[in-house]
């Protein structure tokens, strides 16, 4: 028995590690800074270091704990992100920041390594287990201070592909999004689609109430179909329950005698002569008895003897 639930623990835990790498998969770079000039954001401590901006593109929250950032293809398990910290749990479709300013006691998200401006500077990230890789990105030496290489799409683009990636000089063509979507919708095009073409909001309303009268059509249909089915199952059980009572009485029918059912018209004759016809007086016969002087008690006294 020990030796089940041991193994059946052991399974879950494979089970559990095999979900959790696979959730890791969505886990990309989507943004990074090499040089960071006082036109960009700030870390907690108010200073302009490098930043490297990880996006979880799963539609589930991602604890990135215990994975490592590495800005060395020789060394992957440079960085290792700490346990612990629950700012390392991203929600679905949201981004987290890492500054690159080799300061890692600072807090989990300060790195131990930096950027060479002016240089080709590679960055990966690599599961727990030190050898998976997850995502890597080369950013090109001819980046400006003040500009990021940032997906065009957030989290499109497979492991390394350039063509998903572009230049960000801040303009507002090319805006920079630390921990926020690099495409920022201010629109939405259904919307856009509804104010071109039923501008007063007439073709709404009438959608509106066409969904309103056919929800409440369904509800009154299902109501019938269930109120019918009820009243045929209950025919079917009063059916059922008078065929078993006539079914009991042919039985007793057959089991009593002449004479029993004799006695009990009789007694029921007797017990419905004893009254009359009216409804709403009851009336007991009087119960007469025949004089005889052999059950009269004077005739049993005996006369004292006259002195």
């Amino acid at each position: 028995m020990k030796n089940r639930i041991l193994t059946f623990l052991v399974a879950l835990l494979a089970c559990a590690a095999v979900v959790s790498a696979q959730g890791r998969r969505g886990l990309k770079i989507n943004e990074v800074m090499i040089a960071n000039d006082s036109s960009s954001v700030v870390d907690d401590f108010g200073r302009y270091s490098a930043w490297v901006e990880l996006f979880n593109s799963t539609f589930g929250p991602l604890e990135i704990s215990s994975v490592y950032l590495t800005n060395d293809p020789a060394n992957p398990t440079l960085y290792p992100v700490p346990l612990g910290d629950v700012n390392t749990d991203i929600p679905a479709r949201q981004h987290v920041l890492f500054w690159a300013d080799g300061e890692p006691n600072k807090g989990t998200f300060h790195m131990n390594f930096t950027f060479v401006p002016g240089e080709d500077n590679y960055v990966a990230i690599y599961d727990a287990n030190g050898k998976t890789l997850i995502d890597e990105i080369v950013i090109p030496g001819t980046l400006k201070p003040g500009e990021s290489y940032a997906r065009k799409i957030d989290g499109e683009g497979g492991t390394g592909n350039a063509e998903a990636w572009e230049v960000r000089d801040g303009s507002d063509a090319l805006y920079i999004t630390p921990s926020s979507n690099n495409i920022i919708k201010s629109t939405n095009s259904k919307v856009d689609m509804f104010a071109e073409q039923d501008e007063n909001g007439f073709g709404m309303a009438v959608m509106a109430m066409c969904i309103v009268f056919t929800a409440l059509l369904v509800l009154s249909i299902c109501f019938y179909i269930i109120s019918r089915i009820g009243a045929h199952v209950s025919r079917s059980q009063k059916a059922k329950a008078l065929a078993d009572s006539e079914s009991e009485v042919a039985a007793h029918a057959e089991h009593d005698s002449g004479e029993v059912i004799a006695a009990i018209s009789m007694a029921l004759r007797d017990h419905l002569e004893a009254h009359d016809r009216e409804s709403t007086v009851l009336t007991i016969d009087k119960v007469r008895r025949s004089y005889s002087p052999w059950s009269s008690k004077i005739y049993s006294l005996r006369e004292l003897p006259h002195r």
